[in-house]
């Protein structure tokens, strides 16, 4: 089991930080990128246009979602490993999805981008000493570290792969 202080994050971390079952982020990173691209390769182009519901995402979505999510907490981690002590603000998923236009992505394009950016997250967290994991910051209101928001990538990537086989891909 992971080592994330849970009183040091709001709770609505929680559910993605408890997704991952792996002790280390480096042990993290290594097995989930590659589960999710797998998954990802097998999708016919009618699954990557798929939604489940009105109004719901399509696929192309989810993954530009995890895309723009994940480079936006790993500048979070930056700043605060960094001791920046600038409150950072939030970003509201839906406005950014409607902005992406990730419809008009090939699903290889949205499939190298994803793994470039986990292959980023893996070495920014990777060159993070232990001083440097435990600092915090402010974000979206609330107070979080820096080694947490590396288990939160993770754990949000599991979340949305749960969800595209509960919902999109039953």
């Amino acid at each position: 089991m992971h080592s994330v202080d849970l009183s040091r994050v709001h709770n609505f971390y929680h559910k993605y930080i408890n997704l991952v079952s792996e002790p280390t982020l480096e042990m993290a990173f290594i097995s989930h990128c590659s589960d999710l691209v797998s998954l990802l390769h097998s999708l016919t182009p009618a699954q990557w246009e798929y939604r489940y519901a009105e109004g719901k995402w399509i696929i192309k979505d989810v993954i530009q979602h995890l895309i723009d999510a994940e480079r936006i907490f790993n500048y979070r981690a930056l700043r605060f490993s960094r001791n920046d002590t600038t409150e950072l603000p939030g970003f509201d998923e839906n406005h950014y999805a409607s902005a992406a236009q990730a419809q008009q992505r090939s699903s290889h394009d949205l499939i190298e981008e994803l793994q470039t950016v986990r292959r980023s997250s893996a070495q920014l967290f990777g060159s993070f000493n232990d001083q440097q994991l435990e600092a915090s910051g402010i974000s979206n209101g609330n107070s979080i570290y820096v080694k947490a928001i590396g288990f939160i990538v993770v754990g949000h990537s599991l979340h949305h792969r749960n969800i595209l086989l509960e919902r999109y891909l039953p």
